[in-house]
This record gives C-alpha cells, structure tokens and sequence, in this order.
C-alpha cells in the first residue's frame, strides 16, 4: 500500500521574517567577530608593535651608505704624484632596479656621449654584474654638464645612480702603466675572497689590479666613510641626512724619479724594450721603464672590448712589463759578469788568446764577429771578442761560472713589491740534466761564455749587474724607499774590478762598440757593453740582422757612470733593434745625459718626437685609428 505523503508546510510572512532574522544573526556575528579581530591587530600593531613599524618605514626611508675610502697617493722619491686622486662624477646601474636595459642606454647615450664601444662595454657588464652596480661613465670634474643632466632626468632614468666622488689619475700616462699598473671594480672572485665585504659592491669603489696599485694595496686602501641618505621608492637620493667622512690610505714612496721614468719612456719612441736605471749607492730603482705600454688612465675609468683587442694583437706586446718579465739571450753583455768568474777561476787579465775569426772544437767551428789578433781581458771586452771568452769560458767550466753569474744577479728573484718577475736561467750541468735529461758538453759551455744558447735574462738583471760591478758591493735593487744600507762588498779585489770596468770604459770610450755613445761631457764619461743576442738560429748567410721584425736580432746595452766615481747603472733592451750599438746604446746615452743636464736631454728628445710624429699619447692614438680601420674592412670584406 503507497504511503500518503506529508503535506508541505504553510510559508507564511510569519515563517520568512524568523528565517531572515536567524539568518541576519550569524551574519552580525561573524561581521563582529571580523571587526573585532580586525581592531584587536590594529591594535596590537599601533601599541605593541608601534617602534618596530616606525624602524621599517625608516629603513625604507632612510638609507645608509657607504663612502668607497680615497687611495693613498704613490709618490716618486722627491713627492712628486705618480698616482695620484682627482675629484669627479660617475654614472652607475643598479641592475636589479633597471627596468629595460635597451630604453636606458638609448636615453644616457645622448647625455653622456657615450660611445657604441662604451654601450657594448655596459651591455656585457650587466649580462655578468648579477646584483653589483655597473660603471656607465666616468666623468672628469670639469663635466658637470653631463652629471647634471642626469640627475634632472632621474626620475626618468630607474636604476641610474649619479654620484659625486674620487678617481685614480697617472699623469704620467702610459710611461708608468707597468711600474705602477691600475686600479678596477673588484670582480665576483675578488668578492667572495673577501667574505662579501659591503664595501667590495660599493659604487665607485675600486682595488689594485696590476703593478704597486695591487701589491700595496693593504697600504694605499683607506677606511670607507658612511652616509646616512633619504631616498625615494625607486631609489633617488632626496638629501643626506649625516656623513661620516672616509679616511684616506697611506702614501707610497718609491725609489722612482719620475722625471727619469717618463723621460726613459719616451726615448723608447716606438721600439719595444725596456730600460732599467739604479742608483749604484744605494740600489735603489730609479727607473723601470717598459714600452710600448697601456695607459692606466684608461683602465682606470673602463677599457672597451675593441681597445683590450688592440692592445692583445700588438706583436710588440704592450701588456708585458718586459723589464722584469721579458726574458733574452744576454749576448755580449754577459761578458763582463763572465770575466768576473774568469777573475775569480784565476785567470790573469793581461794572458792573451789569439783570434783568427774564431774557436775550433771537434769538427765544429764557433765563430767570432771579426779576427781580432792576440786579445787579454780589457780588449776582448772592448772589442767583444768571442774567440777570448769561448777560450777562457772553456778553460774554468762551468761549474766555475754558474755560481758567479748568479752572484751577479743573474737568475735571481728579487724582494720586490711586484705582481711577478721572471727570473730566466743561469745552466749548468745539473740543470741540463734536470730540464732535458742529457749530459753537459763542452759546446754547451762555449755558448753560455758569449751570452747564447740556455742562458736568459731580464733587464732588471742586467741592470743589477752592471751596477754590482760599477760599485763592487752586492746591491739589492729596492722600489720602497728607505734607510737599509747597501749590500756587502763583493769577493774580490780592486784589481779586478779595474781589469773589467776597464774594458768597458774602452767600450764607449776607446775603440770598443758603442763610441758613438759618448756622453756629450768633457767631464763625464760612461762605460758600457753592447749585446746582440739571436732569436733564432743562424742559417746560411742570415745572421739576424734583417727579414721580419720578429726575427731580427734584439740589441741590449748595460752601462754605468761617470766611470770614475759610478752613480748611476742601468741596462737597455730594444726587441728586434738589430744590435746593441744601433739600437740601444743611444738611448741608454740619452738617458744617462737627462740625469747630468736635463735641458740638453729633453731638446734632444723633443726632436725625436717631432720626427716620430709626436707623443707616445698621439702615437698610440693613431695606431689604434689605424687598427680599428683595418679591422672594420676585414670585417666588411668577410661579409
């Protein structure tokens, strides 16, 4: 049987409105218990948490920021600036508040002029900059112009960061860039090497990369200052609220006499070599010339891609400080640190070897640059005869010779407040074995008596050991300047220091191979030894001395005066120069005429720069015109 069904109740106006009133209570309640939770955190916010929303919304308000510290200044012996502070305007990017990288390059590239190598210089620096700030621009002191129209346009430009501060400056240029090197915004690696340091992300802040820049840089690096910056959301700095003022680093006195260095630069012109200078009284470096060179004025402020590549092609390396890490054959200039050791062995400096244009061992024949005659000491160094020292070399071995070699200087590492020194070799038995697992001949020794074969240097020691010589005290060359004494006198007796620095006087003096060096003094003479060192073995009738410029004959000099009471040493190399009388001689005479009579030095000087066509600056600047052009039809003509 179906069951009835329940009738449905009556909906009446009685039942909606107790519906509706149920209904309008849980509602209320739930509102009110929102409000009232509502107002209980509001509460709690305005009273329990009052200080600590006021410390937030004064941390998003007021910045603190750190002041990158001014560099201590590195000055010559006499004070005077060789690196040194100027006051400028930089240009930065914070990259995480660059919004569009391609809008805010095309608005500053008008502002600043910038360059399409400087753009492509900021593109690559922030595609690799993660969180650190990005140099745009650099700006000298007199560009306000430019700085101020940046900041004008802030507002428009997210993520720029003008600021006001200090820059590196050399104003010697590229005569100090080896000696001195440069200063650049540390890397990632240089970050994290030093625990995240704050500082090390700073705008503007800057660390040695190259030269005393690097190797002094716990000395030259001050203490940062802090400021205390009201800025805007998208981060315009309003106004400064309080500074605390930096501290500048300590000063760097070297031995340098800067005067010497730029004019020892720019006699190079534009051979590629070295020229070293040391004061014979002390040790002290007076010059540590090495050209050509980069400008560190431009690594300072950002170096583009196109000026890295000019500066890596060049044959003549101008990124190679090549006076203590370009290694050559001595040549003759070994010559006299060789009649030292024959001194030592015994030898009597008036017994005669008898040269017919040169020395016979076993069916080889070494030969000499001429037939000179009966030849002792004094003049086979004055008339650098091979013939002598192959004789003599062979006669006291080598094992008699290494040792003096090394007390002169040569295959030593000096203590020197450098970023590297190549220290080259001074062979003997053992080495060879060592390096080539074969025995030492009697050839072997021949050539190590002239200069060649396994034996290199750089000019840095050459330079010491012309100076050991000259003073006869086992100088230790030094770039700080200080009060340590001289070195100790070296083992042997008046005599043969005359025998050796006789043969030299003659060199320039006499009939030797750089008479044409003479200095322009009645007074003052300078005594020397020229060197013609092979970069490749001589085959048939070429000798070195023409075909390519990479395999020419590289010419060195090692000099000291006035001979009577020596001062100053020093050497000159000139890469591919052909010979040491040619090339470098001249220069080493120049150079030695600036420290005894200036004015006369530098109208020589000027005169060759006139037919040079002009400064090393200038010089440079053309050849980089010229490269760019060459690149940018090779570039064409490839497409």
């Amino acid at each position: 049987m179906r069951k009835k069904r329940r009738p449905a109740p009556l909906l009446t106006e009685q039942t909606q409105q107790l519906t509706f009133t149920r209904r309008a209570l849980v509602v209320g309640g739930l509102q009110g218990a929102v409000g009232l939770l509502l107002a209980g955190r509001m509460g709690y916010i305005a009273i329990a948490e009052n200080e600590r929303s006021q410390l937030q919304a004064e941390e998003n308000r007021v910045h603190l920021r750190l002041i990158p510290p001014r560099r201590g200044w590195i000055v010559d012996r006499n004070g005077l600036p060789i690196a040194q502070n100027r006051s400028n305007f930089r240009i930065d990017l914070l990259p995480d508040r660059v919004d569009d990288e391609e809008q805010l390059l095309a608005q500053l590239a008008p502002l600043l002029q910038l360059t399409p190598d400087e753009i492509e210089r900021v593109r690559t620096d922030l595609a690799r900059a993660g969180s650190q700030p990005v140099q745009v621009k650099e700006l000298p002191g007199d560009r306000y112009d430019q700085y101020a129209a940046v900041v004008l346009r802030q507002q428009e430009l997210p993520g720029v960061s003008p600021l006001r501060g200090f820059s590196r400056q050399y104003p010697e240029g590229a005569a100090v860039g080896h000696l001195i090197g440069y200063v650049g915004t540390p890397n990632r690696e240089e970050f994290l090497a030093a625990n995240r340091n704050p500082l090390f992300v700073t705008p503007g802040f800057k660390i040695g990369k190259e030269g005393l820049e690097k190797t002094m840089e716990a000395t030259l690096e001050g203490r940062p200052g802090a400021a205390r910056v009201e800025m805007t959301a998208r981060g315009r700095i309003v106004r400064e609220l309080e500074t605390l003022d930096d501290t500048p680093g300590q000063p760097v006195r070297t031995t340098i006499d800067v005067g010497l260095q730029a004019y020892a630069a720019r006699r190079l012109g534009d051979e590629s070599g070295a020229c070293v200078v040391i004061d014979c009284r002390s040790g002290d470096i007076l010059c540590l010339a090495s050209m050509p060179a980069y400008d560190p004025n431009a690594f300072a402020d950002g170096i583009s891609r196109n000026e890295w590549d000019f500066l890596a092609e060049d044959e003549r390396k101008p990124l190679l400080n090549k006076a203590l890490n370009g290694l050559y054959p001595p040549g003759s200039t070994f010559k006299p640190t060789v009649a030292m050791a024959l001194l030592r062995a015994g030898v009597d400096p008036d017994e005669r070897v008898s040269c017919g244009g040169g020395y016979t061992l076993g069916n080889r024949t070494f030969r000499c640059l001429g037939r000179h005659g009966p030849m002792n000491m004094h003049q086979a160094i004055a008339r650098s005869c091979n013939t002598y020292f192959y004789s003599m070399g062979r006669r006291i071995g080598i094992d008699a010779l290494a040792p003096v070699c090394r007390e002169m200087g040569f295959g030593t590492r000096f203590d020197l407040p450098v970023v590297s020194q190549h220290y080259g070799t001074v062979p003997d038995a053992g080495w060879k074995l060592r390096r080539f697992e074969q025995q030492w001949g009697q050839a072997d020794t021949l050539n190590t008596s002239i200069g060649q074969g396994y034996v290199s240097v750089n000019p840095l020691q050459l330079a010491i050991s012309a100076a050991r010589i000259a003073s006869g005290r086992d100088l230790q060359p030094r770039l700080l300047l200080s009060d340590q004494p001289p070195g100790p006198a070296l083992p042997y007796n008046d005599e043969a220091f005359a025998a050796v620095r006789g043969g030299m006087w003659e060199v320039v003096n006499g009939a030797g191979t750089a008479v044409r060096s003479r200095l322009p003094f009645p007074d003052i003479q300078m005594a020397g030894k020229t060197g013609t060192a092979q970069v490749r073995r001589i085959t048939g009738s070429q000798r070195g001395q023409s075909g390519e410029w990479k395999y020419r004959d590289h010419g060195l000099f090692i000099f000291f005066a006035p001979t009577d009471n020596p001062t100053y040493a020093g050497a000159v190399v000139i890469e591919h120069g052909l010979g040491g009388a040619r090339a470098a001689a001249p220069v080493a005479k120049d150079v030695m005429t600036y420290l005894f009579n200036k004015d006369l030095a530098m109208q020589a000087l000027l005169s060759l720069e006139q037919s040079w066509g002009g400064t090393i600056a200038e010089r440079t600047e053309r050849r980089a015109q010229a490269w760019a052009a060459s690149r940018a039809a090779a570039a064409r003509n490839a497409g």
